[in-house]
């Protein structure tokens, strides 16, 4: 048996709704075995973070190299990485143990505002980190921080698509869900041709963790050996199963449902 195996290094969510939670429920949704390295404990709820403590850079580092001795990833994925000396320790273990699929969600902000990286960070990230990337999967406001420029059309973000990939992502997937199209159309480039990947925008607070699910989605396929192409497809069918049958909880921004996609390939959701 040819058990495929995940890995995401971010933070932990308290609610269950994102981080490190969020991808487990997704790798496992989706027939991967899931591994994690945490870089922070969060005190949150769907109403916010009330509290961040991150976890000392050399136990995030003793934590990969555990994986790395006996657990080689088929592909990993980062998170919350909150700090630029966490940010580099990743980097030198992901360059050092040689992972070559690494989806990168460079998480900044949580949904009720709080910032969940320190301002330093942002140059850590692009010089270290994008380099390593597979593929970054940043929404809207994340690609303006990260490219120094507005988004304001399609064309906008073709050209932020075009400085994250000349800044070293192999690939890049610059997510619409913060714009106010009907439809939500995630840009895919790949370095040559762009590529729109659309859906129904739905009209829901429930939205807590979406990118952190839509990228550990996409993290599980590229760990199965899918294409590129492939897993924007899947990841994308996921999230969007995931909002539509939300499990409405939580008094604030309540979390996706992780085991809709599964259950709509095999009977209805009630």
């Amino acid at each position: 048996m040819n058990t495929k195996k995940a890995l995401t290094i971010a933070g932990s969510d308290s609610g269950g709704g994102a981080g490190i939670q969020a991808d487990l429920k997704t790798f496992q949704e989706l027939g991967v075995y899931g591994m994690s390295a945490i870089t922070a404990i969060t005190a949150q709820n769907t109403l916010g973070v009330s509290g961040v403590h991150p976890v000392p850079t050399s136990m995030i580092t003793s934590q990969l190299e555990s994986i790395a001795a006996d657990l080689t990833p088929d592909a990993v994925k980062t998170g919350m990485l909150f700090s630029s000396e966490v940010i580099q320790a990743v980097a030198h273990c992901i360059d050092t143990y040689q992972w070559k699929q690494v989806v990168i969600d460079p998480v900044m902000i949580a949904k009720g505002g709080a910032s969940l990286l320190q301002s330093d960070a942002i140059a850590s990230m692009k010089k270290h980190l994008l380099p390593l990337a597979t593929l970054i999967t940043p929404n809207i406001p994340e690609a303006e921080v990260l490219t120094g420029m507005i988004i304001q059309s399609m064309e906008d973000r073709k050209t932020a698509a075009r400085i994250l990939y000349e800044l070293g992502a192999k690939h890049v997937v610059i997510k619409g869900g913060h714009n106010d199209d009907f439809m939500a159309i995630d840009l895919y480039f790949d370095g040559e041709k762009f590529e729109e990947v659309s859906s129904p925008r739905l009209q829901t607070k429930n939205t807590h963790g979406t990118g952190c699910t839509f990228s550990a989605a996409l993290t599980a396929e590229l760990a199965k050996g899918n294409t590129i192409n492939d897993a924007v497809c899947i990841a994308k069918q996921f999230i969007q199963a995931a909002i539509t049958y939300d499990l409405q909880i939580g008094s604030g921004h309540g979390p996706t449902n992780h085991w809709a996609y599964k259950q709509l390939q095999g009977e209805a959701i009630r």
